[in-house]
């Protein structure tokens, strides 16, 4: 781990692992494409493999590096569905069109296995499957969630309490659900398995090159950076809260939402005795604890959200106590990594997709749930500039809506 993947991925286990990577240029030309793509996360890097692979010409520019920001950071688990809950979609929206949108949150997680597996790349160590575990012993409750994730048509087993215990040795867990179809990964080095893909179907992507401005007025659009000049038929805003000095209107859409990540020391068999599942596991939602099982006998968690960034050297101890508190019988572990992610989180808890105005395109809101929703963006946008695919129009009840500011940061 040197010191500049240090200072571009923080601290963390992602940058301790990451696969050799070029870096790529900064724009010096002014150029005409059909697409401009700005954001070099998981969502631009899918839109823009997808275009590349479907023959149109795409520029992608990253105002830093490749998967800097959150796509880079996470604790890498893709899963069905979206941060805001099943029922809650359903009551928005109704049945028949919640299933659909249920159905496309799997086609994400099934692109990102279909991608890893297509491109063999290294590094990413995918595994599958996601315990989601109650941490509260409320059968009714767990029995109507199953039977609507069965309605929607996710692919699930309940687990009781007996079965979840045998498996994660804690008396603080109850009965779960497992989703058979999930998987968990390392999502940088995944980022950099895309971005790769991207150039070889013919992509250019241009690193450190922030887009200033952009007109978009009239069939060409223009997009500005320090050093060069791009006109595009299509722009696509493939970023959270990254993109706020440019559109400041989409920036104001979403809390910013920091967690914490460890990455233990070597645990060797105790670890193993402890947890005896490979998947991705998660004891409810919101602040509380996200882990899985790295490198053999390391154990990575996640937790302690919250709405403004702070060192991620606070929260080493809180997050030991966190391990201690469900697996005792692991005692004092030592941490070796730790990092942070800020994520913007929209009011709805449901991604913004769509077209703005006339080829301005718009991927934003990953919060809460994001690889396999980064996925079916890029994959829906893609669609719909080259096929004219009007899928995307599923997420039109979920608009843009202003979180609040500085109100809506304290409310979170």
């Amino acid at each position: 781990m040197n010191e500049t993947d240090i200072q571009t991925y923080g601290r963390s286990w992602y940058a301790a692992t990451k696969v050799d990577a070029p870096s790529r240029p900064v724009l010096h030309v002014d150029l005409d494409v059909d697409v401009c793509v700005i954001g070099g996360g998981l969502a631009g890097l899918t839109t823009a493999r997808e275009l590349a692979r479907s023959g149109w010409s795409v520029v992608l520019l990253e105002a830093g590096r490749i998967a800097a920001a959150a796509s880079g950071r996470n604790t890498g688990f893709v899963l069905p569905g979206f941060g805001c809950d099943a029922e809650r979609i359903v009551t928005r929206v109704g049945f028949e069109r919640a299933k659909s949108l249920w159905d496309l949150s799997q086609a994400g997680v099934d692109y990102v296995r279909e991608a890893i597996t297509g491109e063999t790349a290294r590094g990413i160590e995918p595994q599958d499957g996601w315990l989601h575990v109650s941490k509260v012993d409320n059968g009714d409750q767990f029995l109507a969630q199953l039977r609507l994730l069965n309605a929607l048509g996710c692919e699930i087993e309940g687990w009781p309490t007996e079965r979840t215990r045998a498996i994660l040795k804690s008396e603080r867990y109850y009965h779960a659900v497992h989703y058979v179809k999930a998987l968990s990964i390392n999502p940088l080095n995944y980022a950099l398995a895309l971005a790769a893909a991207a150039e070889r179907d013919g992509a250019r992507i241009f690193e450190n090159t922030p887009a200033l401005s952009i007109d978009p007025a009239g069939v060409r659009k223009r997009i500005v950076t320090s050093s060069g000049k791009l006109r595009a038929n299509h722009v696509v805003l493939a970023g959270n809260l990254q993109i706020g000095g440019l559109i400041p209107r989409i920036a104001s859409t979403l809390i910013p939402i920091t967690t914490y990540i460890v990455t233990t020391a070597p645990l060797g068999p105790r670890l193993h005795e402890s947890i005896g599942y490979r998947g991705a596991v998660s004891d409810t939602d919101l602040s509380d604890n996200h882990y899985r099982v790295v490198g053999d006998d390391r154990l990575m968690l996640s937790g302690r959200a919250t709405i403004w960034a702070r060192n991620p050297r606070r929260y080493v101890k809180a997050l030991k106590a966190d391990i201690k508190k469900t697996f005792p019988q692991l005692g004092d572990v030592e941490v070796e990594y730790a990092w942070s992610g800020t994520l913007g989180n929209t009011v709805h808890r449901m991604p913004q997709i769509g077209e703005l105005g006339p080829g301005v395109w718009l991927a934003s809101g990953f919060g809460g749930h994001g690889l396999n929703t980064t996925a079916m963006a890029g994959n829906l946008i893609a669609r719909a500039i080259v096929d004219g695919d009007q899928t995307w129009r599923q997420f039109t009840p979920f608009e843009l809506v202003w979180a609040g500011g500085i109100a809506g940061r304290l409310t979170v």
